[in-house]
C-alpha cells in the first residue's frame, strides 16, 4: 500500500503549472551501511497528475494499492539536503500499482519427491 502524503507544483515543458502527488510506501526497517545501526523509512515518490490545488488537498492521507520500487536509469548527481554532499545516483523510485508479489513457498527436492514448504 501507499499513501498521499501531499503535492507540490511544477511545470511542464510549455510552462503551464500541474501538480504532482506526492506518494509514501509502508515503513521499513534498513540498515545502515556506515554503523551497522538499523532505522526506519518509507519509500518515496512523485508522480503527476490532472488534480487541482483543491482536489490534491482531498487526497491527503488516501492509501491506495501498489508499492514505490527501485528502478535502475541512467547516473545522476543527487545532493542529500541534509548534509549537502553530493552523489552519484544509478537509480529511481518510482510508484507500480500492480507490483510482483514474493512467493513465501520454496520448492525442496528430496530424490525423485519434490514438496512445498511453505514460510
Amino acid at each position: 500500500m501507499i499513501t498521499i502524503v501531499g503535492y507540490q507544483e511544477a511545470t511542464n515543458e510549455n510552462g503551464e503549472p500541474f501538480n504532482m502527488l506526492k506518494l509514501q510506501g509502508e515503513v521499513e526497517m534498513v540498515q545502515s551501511e556506515e554503523t551497522g545501526r538499523h532505522y526506519a523509512t518509507a519509500r518515496k515518490t512523485m508522480i503527476a497528475s490532472t488534480f487541482d490545488d483543491a482536489m490534491c488537498e482531498k487526497l491527503i492521507g488516501k492509501e491506495m494499492p501498489g508499492a514505490i520500487e527501485k528502478v535502475p536509469c541512467d547516473p545522476y548527481e543527487y545532493e542529500i539536503p541534509e548534509t549537502g554532499e553530493k552523489i552519484i545516483l544509478e537509480h529511481s523510485w518510482q510508484y507500480n500499482p500492480e507490483p510482483v508479489s514474493v512467493s513465501t513457498e520454496e520448492h525442496v527436492f528430496e530424490g525423485d519427491r519434490q514438496q512445498k514448504v511453505a514460510f
